[in-house]
């Protein structure tokens, strides 16, 4: 099986011909973003973190660490763990970008995430 990277980017970025397959991770529509100008091959929300846990977390970086391991225990429910899985088959494939509409990708779910679809290889 090929490796292939796995990227997180804002949203709100141009895209890049090297962002292979670009999945929008957010529960909620970026503001203000036309759906054409995002260029998506995919919106998944359901390995988007809880509302809860992300008015919880309200991006504060002190609170990253706290907010990974909440959010890893809820991508074992069968939705998320589902679409986890379906992310594991597009890396498979080919490059992922995982997108999200935060300041601050580094401490985001896309983050997390990229962060476990590294770990599987």
């Amino acid at each position: 099986m090929a490796e292939h990277d796995v990227r997180v980017r804002r949203v709100y970025d141009e895209p890049r011909d090297r962002d292979g397959a670009r999945v929008l991770v957010d529960r909620i529509w970026p503001r203000g973003l036309a759906r054409k100008k995002a260029a998506l091959d995919e919106w998944c929300r359901t390995v988007a973190p809880s509302d809860e846990l992300r008015r919880w977390y309200g991006h504060d970086p002190e609170r990253f660490e706290q907010f990974a391991r909440r959010y890893r225990a809820e991508l074992e429910q069968p939705e998320a763990s589902a679409a986890l899985a379906h992310l594991r088959e597009l890396v498979a494939q080919r490059t992922l970008t995982l997108l999200t509409a935060t300041r601050n990708p580094e401490i985001s779910q896309a983050a997390v995430l990229a962060e476990l679809l590294r770990q599987d290889r």
